[in-house]
């Protein structure tokens, strides 16, 4: 999946998916001590976080049943330098965590905003001049399904005689995912890196949701 310049609300995978992907990512790559670093994937209790100690960084979280909102920032994002003021709360609906998203505007922090209802993103509109907003420099690798796979490949092992990487996000996708499962197939990416936390991936799985057990995360609609 393409995501244009600048992204297009269209571009998004629904967001249950978007989700699912973003946490397996978060579980298979966690670490105790970077849950507390605050870089790379991780949870906590305002979503799901991806950073690259840089100049990138994007939250997805969950506003109640059937409802997320996606917000962050690239330094290719040309809206909050936008003359004149682009508002990007404008007609946004009312469930969105608005003192949170005001301060980081405020802040200009944000470079984008989008917002999930009833199986549609969406966004504020933007001036024909307006060339990027960075949603395609992080969300590019999770809305491409291959690219997610590519990323997973490195940390599970794929054995002969059981699902592939492929299976194993497809039923993080329906969130019938098996935990004990993909902690028993966490490898390093290198021999020369540190034996995975499982523990860490362990939190991970549980507080998305993702998995068979029942949790507050419910299954995507087909």
């Amino acid at each position: 999946m393409t995501i244009h310049r600048p992204g297009r609300p269209a571009d998004l995978p629904k967001a249950e998916i978007l989700w699912a992907r973003w946490a397996l990512i978060a579980a298979v790559r966690a670490e105790g001590a970077a849950e507390d670093n605050y870089s790379g994937h991780w949870i906590d209790a305002d979503g799901l976080h991806w950073d690259d100690s840089g100049c990138t960084w994007w939250i997805l979280s969950r506003m109640g049943a059937d409802r997320f909102v996606l917000y962050g920032e690239d330094e290719t994002s040309q809206v909050k330098w936008h003359d004149p003021t682009i508002d990007m709360l404008a007609g946004a609906p009312d469930w969105l965590p608005y003192e949170e998203l005001r301060d980081r505007i405020e802040g200009y922090e944000v470079g984008s905003v989008y917002w999930y209802e009833n199986g549609v993103w969406a966004r504020v509109p933007y001036p024909d001049d307006l060339r990027d907003d960075g949603l395609d420099c992080g969300m590019a690798d999770l809305a491409d399904r291959n690219k997610v796979i590519r990323a997973l490949v490195p940390h599970l092992t794929e054995p002969t005689d059981g699902p592939s990487v492929d299976s194993l996000l497809a039923d993080a996708e329906a969130y019938r995912l098996d935990a004990a499962l993909v902690l028993d197939r966490l490898r390093s990416e290198s021999p020369l890196e540190p034996p995975p936390d499982r523990a860490a991936a362990a939190r991970t799985l549980a507080a998305a949701g993702i998995t068979a057990e029942p949790s507050m995360a419910s299954t995507p609609q087909a």
